[in-house]
């Protein structure tokens, strides 16, 4: 397993992290995801631990907590040979408190996690979107805080636009503050509007990117294909919502090339379409799913072999699409 500096900081963690979108499914939403058990989960991570996989992606919304408790159950007893990052913002019930990156909701779903992931620190905190309505100065000072508290050893953040991981950058500079080292963020063959944006800004400020949906919402898998109808398994169950709009003819081009590319390296469709990311700038690690055994092991063998320059290029040229306004400006 290969293992990167975590954007700016002095923490290495694996090129791939599991994700654990698919533990519990105790809602409509996440039950799409997948409905891993405690049972499951602890083989799911005991494959991964063998393979050199100890970075572990959860958050509080995630079933409604379920995912964090079974996740701390699922690593009892192992959990100083883990890396463990959760995230807070989303609404996590009915009150108007019960959402947003406030001191209030931030120190309250800290200890919220803590408690469910059966553990007295997280290695990383992410802010799972943007709150327009909390001064910057109070989230950032109350990540200070858990950093100095040693409840929180590194801070991050997700689903921000340029601008606004900029300013959370410049706020934290000037009052003298923790920095976020890491944006997790949207970016796939099929969807790389990340690149417009958050892309430059990552270089610029040496922010490491953790990719989550890598295979764009499980479009990218190598069953869905021109003139063949939806598979049964998640997108067709319902699996996509949520996700972003794609155009057909896009994706059964990068699927077309891709399995061409698949043919030429003996490794699946999948596997490439991973191993593109991990190529690309900024990338400190990819946030993989898996519903079962078989799903985990093949996305594990992405890692350890390159794309050719040649393969790149092509994945690149199918996939490429225009920028919109203003970032077409100066491109051509």
């Amino acid at each position: 397993m290969e293992y990167r500096q975590l954007g700016h900081s002095g923490l290495r963690v694996p090129v791939l992290s599991l994700g654990t979108g698919t533990f519990g499914g105790t809602n409509a939403f996440f039950k799409t995801w997948g409905e891993t058990d405690v049972k499951e989960a602890s083989r799911l991570i005991d494959i991964s631990l063998d393979n050199g996989l100890n970075f572990f992606d959860t958050a509080n919304v995630y079933s409604g907590g379920d995912a964090e408790r079974i996740l701390g159950a699922a690593l009892e007893g192992r959990r100083d040979k883990a890396i463990i990052a959760t995230k807070s913002t989303f609404t996590t019930g009915p009150d108007v408190n019960d959402s947003g990156s406030s001191r209030f909701h931030i120190l309250r779903e800290v200890e919220s996690s803590l408690k469910k992931l059966k553990t007295d620190y997280l290695d990383l905190y992410i802010m799972h979107g943007f709150d327009s309505r909390t001064p910057l100065h109070e989230t950032l000072s109350t990540l200070d805080q858990l950093v100095k508290s040693g409840k929180v050893r590194y801070i991050g953040a997700s689903n921000f636009t340029g601008w606004q991981l900029m300013k959370s950058l410049s706020v934290s500079e000037k009052l003298g503050l923790e920095k976020y080292v890491i944006h997790q963020a949207y970016y796939s063959l099929i969807g790389r509007d990340f690149e417009w944006d958050l892309m430059p800004v990552g270089q610029d400020q040496q922010i490491g990117t953790m990719v989550w949906s890598p295979l764009g919402w499980g479009r990218l898998t190598g069953k869905i294909r021109r003139g063949q109808p939806l598979p049964e398994g998640r997108i067709k169950s319902g699996g996509a919502a949520g996700g972003p709009e794609i155009d057909n003819e896009l994706l059964y081009n990068v699927v077309d090339v891709l399995t061409e590319i698949s043919k030429e390296t003996n490794k699946t469709v999948s596997q490439i379409a991973l191993n593109w990311l991990l190529q690309r700038p900024t990338v400190s690690n990819i946030v993989i799913g898996a519903r079962n055994e078989d799903q985990l092991r093949e996305n594990l063998g992405a890692v350890d072999w390159k794309l050719s320059v040649e393969q790149i290029e092509r994945l690149e040229k199918v996939s490429a699409q225009t920028p919109r306004y203003p970032y077409w400006v100066g491109a051509r």
